[in-house]
């Protein structure tokens, strides 16, 4: 069985937490959403709210397959959390799942680990994750090794069928 972490920031788009967290739960995964600054409730996006599970602070890498970063404007306030970025790139360092939409990419371009990888993300963002190193692309899901990106709400189904893919592997 599988195990990812979704990171959990006020404002994170609400689709974007939600259909990961329960899709992959239906795929008999083990989910934890792990809050950056507290083990709390976050308001989303659209006003859904999540408590979260634990914090970020209190996750041990080794357990975890994958990591998931939603958008909304969340990703803003996670990338400032050096724990969580540290946790993105440990994951990253093992070859284990990253998997990141909308505005995600934010934390991966501060996590510095974009330089040739290709991925898309929402396009208010490309720029960032041009400058970032990423050679970005407009697609629904892109796939690059154990790096998984996609651009919106829309694509959440592609999304979380690459992530399922990827886990087999």
């Amino acid at each position: 069985m599988s195990k990812a972490v979704i990171l959990i920031a006020d404002h994170y788009q609400d689709l974007e937490v939600w259909y990961p967290l329960l899709r992959l739960r239906e795929a008999s995964w083990t989910v934890i959403t792990a809050g950056v600054e507290a083990k709390k409730n976050y308001a989303g996006k659209n006003g859904y709210p999540i408590t979260v599970d634990t914090s970020v602070e209190e996750l041990d890498p080794s357990e975890f397959d994958a990591v998931i970063v939603p958008g909304g404007w969340a990703p803003d306030i996670i990338r400032r959390n050096q724990t969580a970025l540290d946790l993105v790139s440990s994951l990253n360092s093992a070859g284990k799942i990253i998997a990141s939409i909308c505005h995600g990419g934010w934390v991966l371009a501060s996590a510095k680990m974009l330089a040739g990888r290709q991925c898309t993300s929402f396009s208010a963002i490309k720029d960032d994750m041009i400058h970032a190193g990423a050679k970005w692309v407009d697609q629904e899901v892109v796939v690059d090794r154990n790096l998984i990106t996609s651009r919106k709400p829309d694509d959440l189904p592609a999304f979380c069928r690459a992530i399922l893919e990827a886990a087999k592997a």
